[in-house]
């Protein structure tokens, strides 16, 4: 248990979801998905300052049936098979299971609906997620690119099925498609996801969007910043105003980075401030100001900690 979890009710803070189980996965000390990405946030934001001004809450375990809203049965039931009790199981040459993986991926998608909780119960006015392992590219039923559980599905899920709500809106802004999530939700009228992501690169899909739900906006490697503002005002804004959804989610990966050497694309940590500003501002309008952000990616441990960090005080207001 993180000793510096604070307990009780902060309604006014932004709350910051996490959970030491998110360290036990560990694939090895190579592998860029490493538990030192949530280290150098956590790092950041007290150097910045900020950390004091969140409200850190643990992540719960998601249940079997927050899951099984998102997820077929005979997958979950191939990835509790397929557990090591040691050593390593490969699901792909990128994605592994070990013993501790799937305690740290439940921990994952729990924090997400405990932040949803949060949001709609009045008790934060929005979240961040700060967990691990990813899971924009978990298909209903198949694992990959590092992510076990989907965990903005599930997330996206618990808010339409618990809370009353009847449309959800996720943003994905990391440098690889969220195919998973598109499978997920393809076709879905009470789920709209936008998107920008680098085209021709991993997962090689999302140039042509599963249905009208889906706003997939392919950038070349190389594209800057003000490519990237582009397509979310001329992308993004238009068909969320069409949508009006009453909660906002962003799968918040951070590859895109220019330091990043797992894309090649070119955005700072402006821009990733920018365009969180432009989310809450729609989000203030159209959604009651309800919004949870996901830690998908970014692999470049300082450009990681940096860009969070100015994500965050968006959130915060600081």
């Amino acid at each position: 248990m993180l000793s510096w979890i604070k307990n009780g009710l902060q309604s006014g803070l932004t709350a910051y979801i996490t959970h030491s189980d998110c360290m036990l996965h560990n694939v090895g000390d190579m592998h860029p998905e490493c538990p030192q990405r949530l280290v150098a946030i956590r790092d950041q934001l007290m150097a910045s300052q900020i950390f004091d001004s969140l409200h850190e809450v643990e992540a719960p375990e998601v249940t079997d049936e927050q899951l099984a809203r998102v997820h077929t049965p005979r997958y979950l039931e191939y990835l509790e098979m397929s557990q090591p009790l040691t050593g390593t199981f490969r699901v792909d040459p990128d994605t592994a299971l070990m013993p501790n993986t799937l305690k740290a991926a439940r921990r994952a998608a729990g924090g997400v609906v405990k932040a949803v909780d949060m949001v709609c119960q009045g008790q934060a006015p929005n979240a961040f997620c700060a967990i691990r392992p990813p899971g924009h590219h978990a298909e209903s039923s198949k694992a990959m690119g590092f992510c076990y559980f989907n965990n903005v599905a599930v997330g996206i899920r618990h808010a339409l099925a618990v809370h009353g709500l009847e449309r959800a809106a996720v943003i994905d802004f990391d440098v690889h498609h969220g195919n998973g999530t598109e499978e997920i939700f393809r076709d879905d009228p009470q789920v709209m996801m936008a998107s920008i992501f680098q085209h021709p690169f991993f997962p090689y899909s999302g140039d042509v969007p599963m249905g009208p739900n889906m706003v997939n906006i392919p950038m070349k490697a190389g594209s800057t910043g003000a490519d990237f503002r582009d397509a979310v005002m001329d992308g993004w804004l238009p068909r969320l105003r069409e949508f009006k959804p009453q909660i906002l989610f962003i799968s918040a990966g951070f590859d895109a980075h220019r330091e990043d050497d797992m894309g090649m694309m070119g955005l700072v940590e402006a821009d990733y401030e920018w365009v969180t500003r432009q989310l809450l501002k729609f989000a203030d309008e159209y959604c009651e100001g309800r919004v949870v952000s996901v830690l998908e990616g970014g692999y470049d441990l300082s450009a990681l900690g940096r860009s969070v960090t100015a994500h965050v005080r968006v959130l915060t207001d600081i």
